[in-house]
């Protein structure tokens, strides 16, 4: 099975909760490759917390980076360079630790334009992955154009897009993106003031029949 980039219009968007409704409804292992910025935590760590004990992994970061910046300044500051080849490098190493087929559900740092480094951007890094992709998109004033950018650049780079999810409400227009990028709705998450491993397990229990007829 290809692996399940997780992606999305920008930063703060909500792919930390969708990959943990991702990876329990598939029951996969998670890996977020790029961690900008962790004094206040980890994704890593929140999706730990949100998923039920079992025998799935959260994978350790390749690059784990103290400025909570584009991954490229972030780096910079660190003294490193990020390599896509040593990503995947690791990535080949999980797939070896694991059972065959165990999905592997993978988060992105910010919006899938976000800079690597010099050269090379977060596409550039589901391309070399060859990883199915999931679009989260947040609602929120502008979204539309977010989104429909994020779609179209997908589009130009020929991801293998499995659909959208949507998170909170601002208005009513998630059929319209849909409808305008070809792209089919696998969720819409409601709005929680908590978010729980309860609430993971609901969500994942709605969106598993849909991710199930995508994967490939």
């Amino acid at each position: 099975m290809r692996p399940i980039f997780i992606t999305g219009t920008g930063t703060d968007v909500g792919k930390t909760v969708v990959s943990a409704i991702v990876t329990e409804a598939l029951q996969a292992d998670y890996w977020k490759p790029i961690q900008s910025g962790f004094a206040s935590g980890t994704d890593a760590l929140s999706v730990q917390q949100l998923l039920p004990p079992s025998d799935r992994i959260v994978h350790p970061e390749t690059y784990k980076l103290f400025l909570p910046a584009s991954p490229h300044i972030a780096a910079r500051q660190d003294g490193v360079a990020i390599s896509l080849e040593n990503i995947v490098t690791q990535y080949r190493s999980i797939q070896q630790q694991r059972p065959t087929g165990t999905p592997i559900v993978i988060e992105g740092a910010g919006g899938i334009m976000v800079p690597l480094n010099d050269t090379q951007f977060v596409g550039d890094l589901i391309e070399q992955l060859q990883a199915q992709v999931i679009l989260v998109s947040r609602n929120y004033l502008g979204s539309i154009n977010h989104s429909l950018l994020t779609a179209s650049y997908s589009k130009q780079k020929q991801l293998n897009v499995m659909g959208w999810v949507f998170n909170d409400h601002f208005m009513n227009y998630e059929q319209e993106i849909v409808n305008w990028t070809g792209y089919p709705s696998l969720a819409s998450i409601p709005y929680a003031t908590e978010v729980t491993p309860q609430f993971i397990q609901q969500q994942a229990e709605a969106i598993r029949p849909a991710l199930l007829q995508q994967l490939q």
